[in-house]
């Protein structure tokens, strides 16, 4: 276990996967959610979220939270899982949600493109989780 990505890592976080996102203060027993996530140059993960989800409550009341990724099926085994302290920002969400749109669906098809349109006429908050452990695992 370490306390950064690498650039192995950053490599495959950058791939449209889902992230498998889970708060340190919500039910027991957790209840991971799936997520788009997009992976920073100064190794953060950034993701969003309305203002009033209970992703917020929780981070309100404990900033610690984890991302799974995992490799789809027909690939070899691999993930990496990434947990920290979450930042809760309202600067820059429209603009991730814009570019994590882009990277997952194509925006070319009139419905993906409403959909966008309506996620951008949301309140939405950036979530950028600093990484205090981050594991791996890639079967050879």
């Amino acid at each position: 276990m370490s306390t950064s990505l690498t650039a192995d890592d950053l490599a495959f976080l950058r791939r449209p996967l889902h992230g498998f996102f889970t708060v340190a203060a919500g039910p027991l027993p957790p209840q991971p959610r799936p997520v788009w996530f997009e992976a920073t140059d100064d190794g953060t993960l950034q993701l969003f979220t309305g203002p009033e989800t209970s992703k917020m409550r929780h981070l309100t009341h404990d900033p610690r939270a984890s991302l799974v990724v995992a490799a789809p099926v027909g690939e070899r085994e691999r993930w990496v899982s990434v947990a920290g302290r979450v930042e809760m920002v309202a600067a820059g969400a429209h603009a991730l949600v814009a570019r994590l749109a882009s990277r997952y669906w194509d925006l070319d098809d009139a419905g993906r493109a409403r959909d966008l349109e309506d996620l951008l006429a949301q309140d939405q908050v950036r979530l950028i989780i600093h990484p205090d452990s981050v594991s791996r695992y890639a079967m050879e």
